[in-house]
């Protein structure tokens, strides 16, 4: 829905850059959610698909299309870019238990990681003679170890202690895209090309397939909420699902939900501090809520077409929006 109200107070007090910024009251949540929006204002065009908070208020960013990792600046609107090196075109991005970036980098095939503050890039190849794995995203698990997934069809792990990188065939071939780590520490990820999620086993690398109730629904991304339960967004569907692992032995407990609108495409799904879902939607260009106790939804439209908002993360009180397809970076701050 469009927003309902200008808060002119918010505008004045907005960082530089800021090019929209608007409130909707959600009754029920009894609290304010609003977005701001700012271009980023760098030398050459990013390629911005994925976000991550950094730790000292800013938040980092994957530029695929330029081969960085970005860093943008709430305050004052400023951006940074790192270079990974030549070749690189960086897909997810992630902040580790080290406080450092950490990158799946498919144009480089290697995980990427940058320190911070100190800007410095290591590399984590894949094995020599790995086929190209188109490199995804990424996830810690609770042993403190990088686990990664390439929709080409491979799921691999950096064990951190020695640096060691091992890939792994996917089962059912190409397809891993999103991963995502519960609160136990557990890992699980999505196919997108065959439709299912999977809890890996950390010893093994094994993936234990869970097949979700929707045939062919395109699971595309999956976050974690506080209780360990996973939820997917389901690209093909347009609908979004929820797992609890700990009703295993029933077949696992399932309920699904159809974003509104006429031809909803749900890409990305995270889980914020208040175990509130946020969705983006391709279909109506726009971020959604929902509320797992209301069954409900709310929906703010982007002010820009195809904003192509592909991954969502965020900290307390902050949901953060990487518009790929508009070049901008959005926020929203939940009271």
């Amino acid at each position: 829905m469009e927003p309902k109200r200008i808060d002119r107070r918010r505008a004045l007090l907005a960082g530089a850059g800021a090019c929209t910024l608007w409130a909707s009251q959600a009754s029920r949540a009894a609290s304010v959610t609003a977005m701001q929006a700012w271009p980023l204002n760098a030398p050459q065009r990013t390629g911005i698909h994925d976000v991550a908070p950094a730790p000292d208020g800013g938040v980092w960013f994957s530029a695929q299309r330029s081969g960085h990792l970005g860093w943008f600046d709430p305050a004052t609107g400023k951006v940074e870019l790192i270079g990974l090196g030549n070749g690189s075109s960086p897909h997810g991005v992630i902040q580790g238990p080290d406080k450092a970036a950490w990158l799946t980098d498919g144009g480089l095939q290697a995980i990427v990681r940058v320190g911070w503050p100190d800007r410095q890039v290591r590399l984590f190849k894949l094995p020599d003679g790995t086929p190209y794995a188109n490199l995804n995203t990424c996830a810690f698990d609770g042993e403190g170890n990088l686990w990664f997934t390439g929709q080409a069809g491979v799921i691999g792990k950096v064990t951190l202690k020695s640096g060691e990188v091992m890939v792994k065939d996917a089962p059912r071939g190409r397809g891993p895209n999103g991963i995502c780590t519960t609160p136990r520490g557990d890992v699980w990820y999505c196919s997108l090309a065959n439709s299912f999620i999977a809890q890996i086993d950390l010893k093994t690398g094994e993936s234990r397939i869970v097949e979700p109730p929707t045939k062919g629904q395109g699971a595309r991304r999956v976050w974690s909420d506080s209780q360990g339960r996973i939820w997917v967004s389901e690209w093909n569907s347009g609908q979004v699902s929820m797992h609890d692992p700990r009703a295993r032995a029933a077949g696992g407990l399932w309920k699904t939900w159809k974003l509104p609108g006429d031809s909803p495409r749900t890409y990305a799904v995270y889980v914020d501090d208040k175990d509130m879902v946020w969705l983006s939607d391709f279909g109506a260009n726009a971020v959604l809520r929902f509320d797992p106790h209301a069954e409900k939804f709310d929906s703010w439209r982007h002010p820009r077409e195809a904003a192509g908002v592909r991954q969502i993360l965020g900290r307390p009180g902050e949901v953060w929006l990487p518009e790929s397809g508009t070049e901008h970076i959005a926020v929203m701050r939940t009271a």
